[in-house]
């Protein structure tokens, strides 16, 4: 091994010199790597292309000096002065260039000789993304308002406005009204995840009561727990819940995915108990159900794109597999989580926080977690 506890900076240095010809010139990635004193003293061909450097300029200077340059200065944001580990970090330069980072502190024995920044270009993939999602969020506000049309002759006629209807019409009309508006819902839900693809998680962001939105959210589904016979209990704690900076809109309809989901899995006769809980720094609710439950074996694929999992396809084929996605996302995006617990056959609980910000700049300069 050419590395020892004990050579010195100036020996790490020498030796990745020496082997930059034959290992980190033909890299297609960008690499750069920092000595002890966090000062750069080797960067690739492919690192200096992306950076819009040439290796001259920048060897010996520290991530703080970098910063000066232009296309450097997001880097040196993105890693700090003390050049901070990171994972797959996306770095959007212009629409040109995205990369993705990866910072890796290099040790030997557990002391660290070194720091290796590798830079990925992921430019083509973001812009197929962004492609994509420009042409889904195209297609549903092209064929939202057709829909809507439908969807308003379709109440005309059941309302009898234009004229009675017997029967057999009603029921073949209030089927065609049925069907629409599972067209109208996957519209909404394809716009949400072409937003939330295209990063515009919030939109508005107000001081609000998480009781409110809960409590607005539960009276909604009213109707559907009657229906269905299902008690739905609210524990809230005693102490008052303050209220915080969160897009409401957005939130009610992470929180109404999450309940959607209890309702339609939970058999009549069942229970959901949802409590809210204030900790020091963030607000916990718990929607607890006593539905059908979620199978170990699919249950790290809950969050997906389209996932539905094998027992709810065989007793509800409708479902478009998209509420927990953008449920999860809306909540990251107010810097909070989400999990669950679930047993098949005997119910499921999600959790999520939300942190206590109570003003629009503390999402700017606060930690949470």
């Amino acid at each position: 091994m050419f590395w020892k506890k004990k050579e010195s900076n100036k020996d790490t240095e020498k030796w990745l010199y020496e082997n930059d010809v034959t290992i980190t010139r033909y890299l297609i990635d960008g690499l750069l790597v920092f000595d002890l004193e966090n000062r750069l003293f080797l960067i690739n061909p492919s690192a200096e292309k992306f950076l819009d450097v040439e290796k001259k300029q920048v060897l010996g200077k520290n991530i703080l000096e970098l910063s000066e340059f232009s296309k450097l200065s997001p880097l040196a944001s993105l890693l700090g002065g003390g050049l901070e580990e990171c994972f797959r970090k996306e770095l959007a330069f212009n629409n040109d260039l995205v990369l993705e980072i990866t910072s890796v502190h290099m040790k030997i024995e557990g002391e660290r000789v070194s720091t290796l920044v590798i830079m990925h270009d992921i430019t083509r993939e973001k812009l197929a993304e962004r492609m994509k999602a420009e042409f889904v969020t195209l297609a549903a506000h092209q064929l939202r308002t057709p829909i809507s049309g439908i969807k308003w002759s379709l109440r005309t006629l059941l309302d009898e406005d234009v004229g009675k209807i017997n029967k057999e019409q009603k029921e073949i009309i209030e089927q065609a009204y049925k069907t629409n508006n599972k067209v109208v819902n996957l519209i909404n839900d394809l716009l949400n995840v072409a937003e939330i693809e295209e990063g515009r998680y919030l939109k508005k962001l107000s001081l609000w009561s998480i009781e409110d939105i809960v409590s607005s959210v539960i009276d909604e589904f009213e109707p559907e727990l009657k229906k269905k016979k299902i008690k739905i209990k609210l524990f809230k704690p005693e102490e008052e819940i303050p209220k915080i900076m969160v897009d409401v809109e957005r939130l009610k309809l992470a929180f109404s995915n999450i309940i959607n989901n209890a309702v339609r899995y939970t058999f009549g006769g069942g229970l959901i108990k949802v409590s809210l809980t204030k900790h020091e720094k963030y607000i916990e609710v718990e929607v607890e159900d006593t539905g059908i439950g979620i199978p170990l074996s699919q249950q790290n694929k809950v969050f997906n794109k389209f996932f539905r999992s094998s027992n709810v396809m065989k007793i509800d084929t409708e479902g478009t597999g998209l509420g927990l996605y953008i449920a999860k996302n809306i909540i990251e995006a107010h810097d909070g989580r989400i999990w669950f617990e679930s047993e098949e056959n005997k119910g499921t609980t999600f959790y999520f926080t939300i942190p206590i910000r109570k003003q629009y700049g503390e999402f700017l300069t606060e930690e949470f977690y």
